[in-house]
């Protein structure tokens, strides 16, 4: 049994994510009271099954106390399941953006600024943020991101660790979601070789350049070594999922070619790896 209790942001994606449990062979039930979530559980009790139950904040007497209180029961009494809190969380400059663009109310604050709803549903979910297994922030995500996260996560054996590598600009900011960065940016900039300068890191060309760096052949051997020695910890402790961050100026050069050859490393050991060019828009 197998069951993943869903809670965060409004407008964060909890519907988005919910869809895709149910796409991913979840029985998934949404806005479902506290107090009922113990009797569902009991009737699939023993059951192999996958359940996704997403919590609102608008149900009655909701709070961090009694939800966390409920996850370690559910642990206690069905100690063979697999039972995970994943928080979808989301920046709340790009969540008014959201609630302004869609000209929808805030759950929490249906007479009063969407602002204000934002800020008590923090207060609300702070707790759960701190505990929860999965922390998913859809700040910087696109349509397909957050599905394809959840894939990441869900789609293959919990026994096996899935790994995202992230390429990004500094410019931008470094990615919420990233366990750990590494800035590339010692490297020789193709931006200022002019018939590289349009081109990605996806380019040959590009890629060529980028080797040509004194420094690269060394930096891509500790890269990898380091990589060896850190994934299998990580899965022994285990972590299923683990995101590492590439970055450099512009995030379209350097950083996105590392990834790429990153990849290239890890399927050839069988990993399961997803590759994510943030400034590309993929």
């Amino acid at each position: 049994m197998h069951i993943v209790m869903l809670i965060g942001f409004s407008g964060a994606g909890k519907s988005v994510a919910l869809k895709t449990f149910g796409d991913l062979g979840f029985e998934a039930i949404d806005n479902l009271p506290l107090p009922i979530i113990p009797v569902v559980v009991q009737a699939i009790a023993g059951q192999r099954t996958r359940l996704a139950l997403c919590s609102d904040v608008r149900s009655r007497d909701f709070s961090a106390e009694p939800f966390l209180r409920l996850r370690d029961n559910l642990r206690k009494q069905y100690p063979d399941a697999v039972i995970d809190v994943v928080f979808l969380a989301c920046d709340e400059q790009v969540l008014l953006r959201r609630f302004t663009e869609t000209r929808h109310s805030h759950p929490l604050a249906l007479d009063r600024p969407v602002e204000d709803g934002i800020r008590l549903e923090a207060q609300l979910l702070q707790g759960i943020r701190d505990q929860a297994d999965h922390i998913i922030d859809t700040t910087d995500f696109g349509p397909h991101d957050l599905k394809r996260s959840l894939n990441e996560l869900y789609a293959h054996d919990r026994s096996s660790l899935n790994v995202q590598l992230l390429s990004f600009s500094y410019r931008r900011g470094i990615p919420r979601e990233a366990d750990m960065v590494i800035d590339v940016r010692f490297l020789q900039n193709p931006h200022y070789i002019e018939d590289l300068r349009a081109l990605t890191g996806q380019n040959p060309a590009v890629g060529e350049y980028i080797q040509q760096d004194p420094g690269y052949a060394d930096f891509f051997q500790h890269l990898t070594s380091l990589i060896d020695f850190l994934l299998p910890r990580y899965a022994q402790e285990g972590k299923s999922y683990f995101t590492l961050a590439l970055g450099c100026t512009g995030g379209k050069h350097r950083s996105v070619y590392l990834v790429e050859a990153l990849a290239d490393y890890l399927r050839n050991k069988k990993m399961n790896c997803l590759v994510r060019h943030r400034e590309l828009g993929g």
